[in-house]
């Protein structure tokens, strides 16, 4: 069964912790995941921790919640099989590991965007470098 972590329940200190840890994490993921981690618990969003294997779904709203977009949003993500989901009776159901799948997806696509970008940008400066050389 998931374990649900308020954020009034970790002190800001142990927060501030893990952010100083994930900075010093020589692995992108890690400090990623763990500054997602402090940002949400700062930003008083409840944490879900499973244990092992859970079977554990949210409804849509619960699951909209969480990735901070409307539910109309969530529904066209599930009708375009971005998120699997299952039907109990005629609700949808997600589950959490769907979600959390999901979300890794999205950071990393947020990651390599902002690469493409950094790099645009260096090949911007260089050409208008090279360009002013010339003249």
């Amino acid at each position: 069964m998931p374990t649900l972590h308020l954020p009034s329940d970790v002190p800001l200190d142990d927060v501030a912790a893990v952010e100083q840890f994930a900075q010093s994490a020589s692995n992108p993921d890690m400090r990623d995941l763990l500054l997602s981690i402090a940002n949400l618990l700062r930003d008083g969003v409840e944490v879900v921790t499973l244990n092992g294997v859970d079977t554990h779904a949210l409804t849509p709203t619960e699951v909209a919640r969480r990735l901070g977009m409307s539910r109309t949003h969530l529904y066209k993500l599930l009708d375009r099989g971005e998120i699997p989901f299952h039907r109990v009776g005629r609700d949808r159901r997600i589950a959490i590991e769907d979600v959390v799948a999901f979300e890794a997806r999205r950071q990393c696509e947020k990651r390599m965007l902002a690469e493409a970008f950094a790099h645009r940008d260096q090949t911007h400066a260089a050409a208008v470098d090279a360009i002013a050389d010339l003249l």
